[in-house]
């Protein structure tokens, strides 16, 4: 049986949120903001519920019919086809601002949007499933694999190298993980033991990647989280500063947004993101160090840049961090619950919110790219803030 909803707006994770005329809140995947639908329940809890869609009786004007087919067959790879492309990037950024007022408590939090890459053939990097019947993508809310032989939203080199994987490689269900340079056309798969490393440019600079090492859905979506990054720390006088780059991987903005910095420090947990980071700053001033930002030893600091997984800084890499007693931090953060829990603990470890950039990294999907500048308050005699985030 299919109820009537009304959405509001959309939410962290991607649903519309609705209120039944109980005032129970339900969040609706695959509703936009402003829509009335007809929904079936997944689950229901005292104080909230989960549904699907599955009529639009009054559809939002940024609502379009899915144009990849493999979208209507189940593939969980893209959440938000439906959404029209130029909309995704505002959706986004409201999303942003409603979870830091929310969640942060901010008051009128400053929130802009700041790029977005292609919404096609733009991801570099793919993981897809193989068993002994299909190589595809996971099927929403399911371990099934749903089979995919062309993904819109893939590379040409990624796509290419997708359609020459045949089901039965492995025994059992395994994983495939494909990456493509824009640069070299060199590409990566987790399955040949010759291909593991590839170069790719970023800015101007040419870095190398191993197959184990994180890198961003593209090259052209890390360079505008560099332009971000580099936006808000414009008034930073590098020359003189010591920067921690935590999270630092391969040394992404350890080598561009750092460039001329006095010294760089990279904090970094995965030893073979650490391999290329040695690579990528030979020459520089720079200090590598392999470990847990949680479990390295804090030393002063005049910028950190962090660009932590998907779960966050946390409390121990918040009380790390603000040890190194840096007046300014950057947080390149990848999910807007952590963003703006993290908020949080950093407002109560001293430092001010100063502006949140977003950047549609991954169109089509309901994932969301901010980079946010933090001053800390006891430095703030000049309430000047920096052109990013006015």
């Amino acid at each position: 049986m299919s109820t009537e909803l009304h959405t509001s707006h959309l939410v962290v994770g991607g649903a519309a949120l609705a209120r039944e005329p109980s005032g129970r809140v339900v969040f609706v995947s695959g509703a936009l903001a402003d829509e009335t639908v007809l929904v079936e329940f997944r689950t229901a809890k005292k104080d909230f519920a989960t549904a699907d869609v599955r009529t639009v009786l009054v559809a939002s004007a940024d609502r379009v019919d899915p144009p990849c087919e493999a979208w209507h067959r189940g593939c969980g790879g893209c959440d938000w086809q439906h959404i029209e492309a130029s909309a995704q990037l505002r959706n986004k950024t409201a999303i942003v601002a409603e979870a830091l007022t929310r969640t942060a408590r901010l008051v009128d939090p400053v929130v802009i949007a700041a790029g977005a890459v292609e919404p096609w053939a733009y991801r570099t990097t793919v993981r897809v499933a193989v068993n002994s019947a299909a190589v595809g993508y996971r099927s929403r809310r399911s371990h099934h694999v749903v089979p995919i032989s062309h993904c819109p939203v893939a590379a040409s080199g990624v796509d290419a190298e997708l359609a020459r994987l045949v089901p039965g490689r492995s025994h059992g269900d395994d994983e495939v993980v494909i990456r493509t340079s824009v640069a070299t056309g060199e590409v990566n798969v987790s399955t040949d033991p010759r291909r593991q490393v590839l170069h790719e440019d970023v800015a101007g600079h040419r870095f190398r990647v191993s197959l184990g090492s994180f890198f961003q859905s593209s090259p052209l979506a890390a360079e505008l989280l560099v332009a971000a990054v580099g936006r808000a720390i414009a008034d930073v006088e590098l020359s003189a500063s010591h920067v921690v780059d935590a999270y630092g991987g391969i040394g992404l903005f350890a080598v561009t947004s750092a460039a001329t910095a006095r010294l760089v420090t990279v904090v970094e947990g995965s030893a073979s993101a650490c391999a290329d980071a040695q690579v990528n700053l030979a020459g520089r001033t720079a200090v590598v160090v392999e470990s847990r930002v949680e479990d390295w030893t804090p030393v002063p600091a005049d910028l950190v840049i962090a660009d932590p997984a998907r779960s966050g800084l946390d409390k121990a890499a918040v009380s790390v961090l603000a040890a190194t007693g840096t007046p300014i931090l950057v947080l390149v953060s990848c999910d807007t619950g952590s963003l703006a829990r993290d908020t949080g603990l950093l407002s109560a470890a001293g430092y001010e919110h100063d502006g949140t950039q977003v950047i549609d990294a991954f169109p089509n999907t309901s994932h969301i790219e901010t980079v946010t500048r933090f001053v800390r308050a006891s430095d703030r005699s000049d309430p000047t803030r920096s052109d990013a985030c006015r």
